[in-house]
């Protein structure tokens, strides 16, 4: 997806100082951002094994702390290849919904089959040896889930390897943005709702406390959040604290008047959802405190034709959701456009992801977080350094279940209100592309309107109704159903058709000077090298891996994964000119914590830069 924005003074600004309590500074700030990253983080995983375990036929034999665990530690290595080897942006990963509505399809699938079963109207049994147990029935509809999953991982794969991703995303305009973006942030709603209605009122003080960090004391500054410089022991202006960690403070405040309540015995909790969440947290009792996960532990992927459909569902809706979280943070950020090579390797390295996920035998694979995404336009503060720290704590949670299973203990309400506060920052990055476009034609207010409209319509319908659509075959009623349960396909796919069959003009679209999306404010006319040069340190490979791409990356398949032989010549031209300083006026983006260990000082800055979002751009 085309959505494309102009750098920011600062992205190539030299490091803050280098000094030992400077560093020492860099380091907390990055620690307290990780955390923040894996509060968000565990919330969603923890609402994936909420929602997708009860869909499947019986109760399942591992605990589910094991399978949080092993959740956590593939996508901690996932975020890792995504942010040194994929997109390279600060993106934390994990099981999204479009993962959660294809797994609960085929797991109510399982599930009607093995009820037919029981009953003695179907012979059909999904044990694979004639000798199993029921055990190893029961754990059989988690090794088909894992089995799509591993499908999609591969798909996925090929997406990025052969380029149709970076292809189709270069041919998205504000039209299709628009309503994809939109679409993401409102498909959360009623999950938001379910979580939320343990206790509306722990909920609320969370989504109070939030708003009022980050919109009303998003400028204050704590005294004693200073850090000392190097020289003449002087202090450099405290940091906006309250806004920075405006989901990470709520979060840690909501924890504990929950911890204080409970402690009091006082009930705070809707009893039948907290019976539920009792249940989730008592199975991490007898969890051990070390287990390395590794593959084939629990039983092979099973690859059916059904999880074969499924897994096929699985990729398509990941990958357009990807997509549109590249587009969502680079928009946050002011970063430049996505380049469609850097589009490609994300999606590999959520392929890659996705296969080790199916392999350790997860009910769900890799993909962008939205909610960490709007996370960091929530609280303007990117950092891939920081996503890095949160990936190896998530490889460390996953190798021991007990520390895992910690994280059941946090409150249902918690999660709703940590799905309002970020889903709602990519409601509105969706509606702020109309401006680009000219909302006003009947054209593009009947696009918008259709394409929105029918993507919560369709699941609706298919929710009450499944049963109508019935082509005869299974695996291909399970494909149908996980697309069409899925709002952000039939967002994008109707979107994208209509936007390039239904005539109109470039000013209509959108389209007019270069997609009119590298307007990033009064002032901001960049040089188009300086761009270039913006976007190669923003998406760029590490210069030690570059330095090997050019034998290994310019023959196919692997060419898409690579700037293109115009964009390497301008690229060289560019390295060759003296660089200069953007003309732009100060924006989000701009970089305020060092790499540690980097010994450069920054230029003073004003105090309205100061409270910019942090931006490292570091391999």
């Amino acid at each position: 997806m085309n959505g494309g924005h102009r750098g920011v003074p600062g992205a190539r600004s030299p490091a803050l100082a280098s000094c030992f309590p400077r560093k020492m500074c860099s380091w907390m700030l990055s620690c307290c951002f990780a955390l923040q990253h894996l509060a968000v983080q565990t919330s969603l995983l923890c609402i994936f094994h909420l929602l997708l375990l009860p869909t499947l036929p019986e109760e399942l034999p591992q605990a589910t702390s094991e399978l949080l665990a092993r959740s956590l530690f593939a996508c901690g290595i996932s975020t890792v290849l995504q942010t040194t080897l994929g997109s390279r942006l600060p993106l934390v990963q994990i099981p999204s919904f479009e993962y959660l509505v294809p797994a609960m399809v085929l797991g109510s699938h399982l599930s009607l089959s093995a009820s037919m079963d029981r009953n003695g109207t179907a012979v059909a049994s999904a044990c694979p040896a004639p000798h199993c147990t029921v055990a190893g029935s029961q754990a059989a509809s988690l090794r088909e889930v894992s089995g799509a999953v591993l499908v999609s991982g591969l798909v996925q794969l090929v997406l990025g390897v052969s380029g149709v991703s970076g292809w189709a995303a270069q041919r998205c305009g504000p039209m299709v943005l628009a309503p994809s973006l939109s679409i993401i942030g409102l498909s959360a709603y009623k999950e938001a709702a379910f979580f939320c209605s343990t206790n509306w009122g722990i909920a609320l003080l969370l989504m109070l406390l939030a708003v009022t960090f980050s919109q009303h004391l998003g400028s204050c500054r704590l005294p004693f959040c200073a850090c000392p410089q190097a020289q003449r022991g002087s202090m450099e202006p405290s940091l906006p604290t309250l806004r920075m960690f405006s989901v990470l403070l709520p979060f840690a405040s909501v924890c504990i008047v929950c911890a204080i309540l409970s402690h009091l015995h006082i009930p705070w909790e809707s009893l039948d959802l907290a019976m539920a969440q009792l249940s989730w947290a008592n199975s991490t009792f007898h969890a051990p405190w070390l287990r390395i996960p590794y593959a084939g532990e629990w039983g092979w992927p099973l690859l059916t034709p059904q999880a074969l459909a499924v897994g096929i569902a699985m990729a398509i809706g990941c990958s357009m959701n990807s997509v549109g979280c590249y587009v969502l943070c680079g928009r946050l950020l002011r970063a430049p456009r996505l380049p469609p090579h850097a589009c490609n390797r994300g999606l590999c390295m959520e392929g890659l992801g996705s296969l080790l996920a199916g392999l350790l035998g997860t009910p769900g694979g890799t993909a962008a977080s939205i909610a960490n995404a709007c996370a960091i336009g929530f609280t303007q503060t990117g950092s891939r350094f920081s996503v890095q720290i949160s990936a190896l704590v998530c490889v460390v949670l996953g190798t021991s279940p007990r520390l895992a299973g910690l994280l059941t203990r946090i409150p249902l309400a918690i999660h709703g209100g940590v799905l309002c506060v970020t889903y709602a920052v990519a409601v509105g990055t969706g509606i702020s592309y109309f401006q680009y476009a000219d909302i006003d034609s009947g054209r593009n207010i009947f696009i918008v309107g259709f394409a929105m409209f029918m993507a919560l319509l369709v699941p609706r319908w298919l929710g009450v109704a499944s049963a109508h659509l019935a082509t005869g075959w299974v695996p291909l009623d399970l494909l149908f159903l996980s697309l069409l349960m899925v709002p952000v396909f039939l967002t994008g796919f109707l979107s994208f058709f209509m936007e390039n069959t239904v005539s109109g003009t470039l000013e209509e679209r959108g389209l007019l000077s270069d997609l009119s999306l590298r307007k990033a404010g009064p002032g901001s006319h960049h040089h188009p090298c300086g761009e270039r040069d913006e976007a190669s340190q923003v998406y760029g490979l590490p210069p030690g891996l570059r330095r090997l791409m050019p034998s290994s990356c310019k023959a196919f398949p692997c060419c898409f994964l690579c700037p293109g032989s115009e964009e390497e010549e301008e690229e060289g031209e560019e390295s060759s000119r003296a660089p200069e300083e953007g003309t732009a006026a100060p924006g989000e983006g701009t970089q305020l914590l060092p790499r540690p260990g980097s010994g450069e000082q920054q230029p003073p800055t004003r105090p309205s830069e100061m409270e910019m979002s942090t931006w490292h751009t570091e391999a």
